[in-house]
């Protein structure tokens, strides 16, 4: 559903995407994992149509995102849950998402409850939510136009250990039933509890990719976390 086909992206003369490439299928959740600066945010964006490649091409159902017709019914998107707008509700937002995607006034009260923001809360303007009802709002917004893919980028960030379990459930449930999840996050200990699927970004290069049993067999002895950090290093040489 999702595929990276060789995908660079320069800023002048940075390179924060050298050639990438790597495909998620139905019914998988796949880690896109990397540290700060890895590139994982501007893959993000490049499939999403939010900057453009350099060369090569993202594709979600083989299509570029802007050829999508209605794409918020095909893709949910979270990749900065700060920026949504502080002085509306979450309802407000989630009532503009619902109306330009043609969704049905009662959409919004079902992504509320799948992400555990009450009315009240719902009522609140953004600017008074913590981080992790944020990121809640966030979710709810990707899941309005009842989307088979999934695309978040540390969605996990400022959920705490019961949102974190939380999220964990409602992404594996996503998957089973059979959407595509492409999660990204610098937190390699918490997408090894729900990913099928690896990608390994280190300098704007995938250094491995493949499903998560496979490479933690390949290890052997040392950890996943031990060959991702020697991957990673091992490219920046």
């Amino acid at each position: 559903m999702i595929s990276f086909k060789n995908v660079t992206k320069r800023y002048g003369n940075v390179v924060a995407l050298d050639h990438i490439s790597f495909d998620v299928s139905a019914g998988r959740v796949c880690g896109f994992v990397g540290p700060n600066g890895a590139g994982k945010s501007t893959a993000m964006r490049c499939l999403t149509g939010l900057a453009q490649p350099t060369s090569g091409q993202a594709f979600i159902f083989g299509k570029r995102y802007a050829d999508l017709p209605n794409p918020g019914r095909f893709v949910g998107v979270m990749l900065d849950a700060s920026s949504l707008h502080p002085g509306r509700t979450g309802r407000e937002i989630l009532a503009e998402g619902a109306y330009v995607m043609g969704m049905p006034a009662s959409r919004i009260d079902e992504v509320l409850e799948l992400v555990r923001l009450t009315s009240d809360e719902a009522g609140r303007r953004v600017k008074t939510y913590s981080l992790g009802m944020k990121q809640r709002l966030g979710i709810a917004h990707a899941l309005l136009g009842k989307p088979q893919v999934l695309i978040l980028d540390e969605p996990a960030n400022g959920l705490d250990p019961a949102g974190i379990r939380w999220m964990r459930d409602l992404l594996r449930s996503f998957a089973d039933g059979g959407g595509s999840v492409l999660l990204s996050s610098h937190l390699l200990h918490e997408v090894q509890l729900i990913a099928d699927d690896l990608a390994i970004i280190g300098h704007g290069r995938v250094v491995a990719h493949g499903p998560l049993e496979e490479l933690m067999a390949s290890q052997q002895e040392s950890s996943l976390e031990d060959f991702f950090l020697a991957e990673t290093a091992e490219v920046a040489r």
